[in-house]
């Protein structure tokens, strides 16, 4: 399968691995990678160093292609793009900040860039800032999210009308039926984020990963707006997000209820009453954990007999 995201990064299929923090490591990303999708490191839960033995230990474990996801609010970002660039990887995905600051020095070391959105104005801003390609990602994602609550459905055709380089589609893909409905929509590939939390090779803790494949639709929402928004199971911690708007938290409040490493504790620790558990509404489609390769795998046999289907109505 050959179109514009598959030549850009020297992949057999359009999927990508979404680089989410506590879950996707070096075992996840070379998974994906020598299935024939692309596997990102997700950055933003790691030290320097951390990253440096991921970075290490994904070149030893593939030779395919495969990048690093950067949330541009980390507070080390340039220690980690130092890493980067010195270990040689070829691709990183950027996010949660402004797409200016690091592409053109990404670009000139030889790397592919693209940058993650939740919304048009942020895609024609990242068009305009010289990356490679866009992950246009709508609300029912998990994790950190836009506060415009822009579907899926609705973002892409929005952005493909306006915006001419490759477009990965994100948020609320876990099957090779969502993918083609989003690339019939314009997107060239998509990035798949809670789908890989429920593989074998997610450095999520197991008690997370069970969690997931037991929730069903509506357990999950978008909070903490305030803030920064993310979407979470309905746990304990959730209820008492709930329980502090009802009293009129301030949002000082708010963030003493956060406190820190909250999804540390809940994502990569295990526990399932007091951790912020980050996860998409696609949650509810997921039934089982599998290997990362039978996720890629099962995501294109989907994708081919929807095709047949799509083509024989």
């Amino acid at each position: 399968m050959q179109n514009r995201i598959t030549e850009l990064f020297g992949i057999k299929y359009p999927i990508v691995q979404a680089g989410m923090i506590w879950t996707s490591g070096w075992r996840l990303a070379s998974a994906v990678s020598n299935a024939g999708g692309l596997g990102l490191i997700g950055a933003g839960s790691m030290y320097p160093q951390v990253l440096r033995e991921h970075i290490q230990k994904c070149q030893q474990a593939t030779d395919k292609p495969f990048g690093v996801n950067v949330p541009m609010l980390y507070p080390d970002l340039d220690k980690l793009m130092e890493i980067i660039v010195e270990l040689g990887v070829k691709i990183v995905f950027t996010s949660a900040g402004n797409p200016k600051t690091w592409t053109s020095y990404l670009q000139e070391k030889g790397i592919t860039v693209v940058h993650v959105v939740s919304s048009l104005k942020f895609a024609l801003k990242s068009q305009e800032a010289g990356v490679d390609a866009i992950v246009a990602e709508g609300f029912e994602a998990g994790g950190h999210n836009g506060r415009d609550e822009t579907t899926t459905l609705t973002l892409i055709p929005a952005v493909k009308e306006k915006v001419t380089i490759p477009i990965i589609a994100a948020g609320g893909i876990a099957t090779g039926a969502a993918m083609l409905a989003t690339m019939i929509l314009g997107a060239d590939g998509v990035q798949v984020g809670s789908r890989f939390v429920a593989s074998d090779e997610a450095s999520s803790h197991l008690l997370f990963k069970e969690k997931v494949v037991e929730a069903g639709e509506g357990d999950t929402q978008l909070t903490l707006k305030e803030l920064a928004p993310v979407r979470l199971i309905k746990n304990k911690f959730y209820q008492d997000i709930q329980n502090a708007y009802a009293n009129g938290a301030s949002k000082e409040d708010l963030i003493s209820l956060l406190g820190r490493a909250r999804a540390k504790k809940g994502i990569f620790e295990g526990d399932m009453e007091e951790g912020e558990l980050e996860i998409g509404q696609v949650a509810s489609l997921i039934h089982k954990i599998k290997p990362a390769a039978t996720i890629v795998s099962d995501m294109m046999a989907e994708f081919e007999v929807a095709k047949k289907e799509v083509a024989s109505l």
